[in-house]
């Protein structure tokens, strides 16, 4: 009988301890845990990023490192979002396991360049224009042209340097697969001038599906020697967005102005959607040289300048 007592009593001490322990981990794991919106971690192991957030206040033990090493996932590097900033430990733990990295969303629109691009970016994510600029001239390809108009997903707190690589990467890799698809292989100084091309007929088709015409006018116009005279490829750099004027025509002395020179520009003037560099690869067989904007917003072509005149006092 006494065994058995000894037995019960045992049993229930232990039974009380558990009750104790569990009370104590409810308690624990319930705690309030002031966070932030965001939380920046560092690359390395669970202990590493445990000692990071005490560091930066959070009171964290043993047991929470436990966790998050063998229980929960390990959390990832970087800016993660955390969304709120008061919750409890355990809801604290398993958002740090699965917490996604925040991003910023960085927009280029087919036709801009590369100088109002990166100054919309500066000011848009408080970020050294002079250090974006470096970094294209050190990682792109092109001077115009080296990243393609997107929508990029990028973490938040991203360096300049690494921006500007990871857009520069991405689009890097695009380009390779075009050139492969099309050309079968992919030349720095052949694709300079579908670039080129693709630029001229970015700035100057009204749509997508006027693309491949418009590059077979350019096409067409190279073949015999014939200056572009396209307004669009005086929108360079700085000037994206300014008016092309007659006094503009006469007083521009680069490479730029097609009314005065013949041949593409020395470069893109703007960047380039994959529907310009398609057109460019891909362009419609047409024997047209003139192209006019009439008043629905989209281009009359012709082989006839006599037609053209025409199309031009129909458009005034």
């Amino acid at each position: 009988m006494k065994f058995f007592n000894l037995i019960y009593s045992l049993i229930s001490k232990v039974f009380m301890l558990v009750i104790l322990v569990l009370i104590a981990l409810i308690f624990y794991f319930t705690s309030p845990i002031k966070t932030t919106e965001t939380v920046v971690l560092p690359q390395g192991s669970v202990t590493k990023v445990i000692k990071h957030l005490k560091e930066q206040g959070y009171e964290l033990t043993a047991l929470d490192t436990y966790l998050l090493a063998y229980v929960l996932n390990a959390p990832k590097s970087g800016t993660l979002v955390i969304g709120k900033e008061n919750m409890s430990r355990i809801d604290f733990l398993k958002k740090l396991s699965s917490a996604k990295e925040a991003v910023d969303i960085v927009t280029l629109i087919p036709g801009e360049t590369r100088p109002i691009f990166l100054e919309a970016l500066a000011k848009k994510q408080n970020l050294d224009l002079n250090k974006l600029e470096s970094a294209y001239e050190e990682y792109a390809r092109y001077k115009e042209a080296g990243i393609m108009p997107e929508t990029y997903h990028v973490p938040k707190d991203i360096t300049e340097a690494k921006l500007i690589q990871t857009l520069v990467g991405q689009t890097e890799k695009r380009y390779k697969e075009l050139a492969n698809k099309y050309l079968e292989k992919y030349d720095k100084k052949e694709w300079l001038k579908i670039l080129t091309i693709a630029s001229v007929i970015q700035k100057e088709a009204a749509n997508n599906k006027e693309m491949p015409i418009v590059a077979s006018v350019v096409y067409n116009r190279l073949k015999i020697d014939m200056p572009l005279q396209m307004d669009g490829t005086l929108n360079y750099g700085k000037y994206s967005h300014v008016k092309v004027t007659p006094k503009r025509i006469r007083t521009d002395t680069s490479g730029f102005n097609t009314y005065a020179n013949k041949g593409l520009p020395p470069y893109p003037v703007c960047s380039v959607s994959e529907e310009a560099i398609k057109a460019a690869l891909k362009p419609e067989t047409t024997n047209y040289l003139y192209f006019m904007k009439n008043k629905d917003g989209v281009h009359d072509f012709t082989d006839s300048y006599n037609q053209h005149l025409k199309n031009i006092r129909k458009a005034r």
